[in-house]
């Protein structure tokens, strides 16, 4: 199992403007559709990756604890289907159906948005506060496959906490860690 860091976005940096097809609901989307009052949440996830599997259930008690907040959700696919036909639109739409995946997973078919936010892996979280800022990039926490340590959602909780009540992030930011972006 390949692992392939975050590239680690420079903090600050505005979110990319993007327009992509929902899986889930055959819309298209923007990012100023989808962003919250508090902050957005886009995440780069696939179908396939291990990692993505590893941390599904975390992500979406994360959704779920804090979409109520005000806090957008966005996560986005951009694997080359030709080689990873499992990673396809209509896949997605089955992925998200038996996962329970009730917000937006948007299909970046040209590579385009994954290339603008400098995405390098699955899972790769991007953090953004209520002016569109980058705010957080990197890990969930810890935990990977086969170590042992128990998700606890830990660094990306915090981050969001801090987005939510405006307070500063006190540790360094360690990047994600996941299946490289299957490129065309």
């Amino acid at each position: 199992m390949a692992q392939t860091p975050s590239n680690m976005l420079a903090l600050g940096t505005l979110a990319p403007a993007f327009r992509l097809k929902d899986t889930n609901s055959n819309y298209h989307y923007s990012f100023d559709d989808l962003k919250g009052s508090k902050g957005t949440l886009v995440m780069f996830l696939c179908n396939h990756c291990p990692f993505v599997h590893h941390v599904l259930s975390e992500i979406l008690m994360i959704v779920n604890d804090y979409r109520v907040q005000g806090i957008g959700i966005i996560a986005i696919s951009s694997n080359d289907v030709v080689k990873y036909p499992q990673d396809g639109p209509e896949e997605m739409t089955e992925f998200a159906f038996r996962n329970k995946i009730d917000f937006p997973y948007l299909y970046d078919e040209s590579q385009e948005v994954a290339k603008a936010f400098d995405a390098a892996c699955t899972p790769d979280f991007y953090l953004f506060d209520n002016n569109d800022k980058l705010f957080y990039r990197g890990q969930l926490d810890d935990s990977r496959p086969g170590n042992n340590i128990p998700l606890s959602g830990s660094d990306l909780r915090s981050a969001i906490d801090a987005v939510i009540y405006n307070r500063v992030l006190a540790w360094p930011q360690k990047p994600s860690l996941g299946c490289n972006i299957k490129w065309k």
